[in-house]
């Protein structure tokens, strides 16, 4: 019986990770070091709640995990950052292309945004999921789960029917 879970968890893992690694980079704000810890923090969790959810939703429930990990972490006052006088040269730029340079100024945008409003824009626009989903992870009622993403990509630049309108899957698509 251990077995069997443990391979019916490896193999959950391994088919999401990259899509749930996405997902957590894009509510900590492009910051790859703590969607990491984010998302292996997420998975703990998971593994000791394999049992009930592994029939059920098991992606729903690391979905609320991510998102209320990365609102608690965000609240955190140190992270061991040391600030420096002088920044690192900067990579050497090499053929980059329209998408990456779409998707680095979007997630910076995302990064702006208060902890909680990144998860609603990324939950609802990123994952897709309806209001009603959003409104479940966040914790929230449903009539305000939509306000944060209606109201904050604005406020930051992003205009209804741009680029955040096409933000599907794993990819930015940029909305005609």
């Amino acid at each position: 019986m251990g077995q069997l879970r443990a391979d019916e968890f490896d193999r959950f893992v391994t088919a999401r990770w990259s899509g749930l690694l996405h997902l957590a980079r894009l509510l900590t704000g492009a910051d790859q070091h703590r969607a990491e810890d984010l998302l292996q923090e997420a998975l703990v969790k998971l593994w000791f709640a394999w049992p009930k959810v592994a029939e059920q939703a098991p992606e729903a429930y690391v979905r609320r995990v991510l998102a209320r990990a990365a609102a608690r972490s965000a609240r955190r006052r140190w992270w061991g950052e040391h600030p420096v006088d002088q920044l690192p040269d900067p990579p050497e730029v090499g053929d980059e292309t329209a998408a990456v340079d779409e998707r680095t100024r979007l997630e910076a945008m995302l990064a702006l945004l208060p902890a909680r409003q990144r998860a609603a824009v990324v939950l609802r626009y990123y994952q897709d999921l309806p209001e009603r989903h959003v409104a479940e992870v966040l914790g929230c009622p449903v009539g305000t789960a939509p306000q944060p993403p209606s109201r904050s990509p604005c406020r930051h630049g992003l205009q209804p029917g741009s680029a955040l309108a096409g933000f599907k899957g794993s990819r930015w698509v940029r909305a005609a």
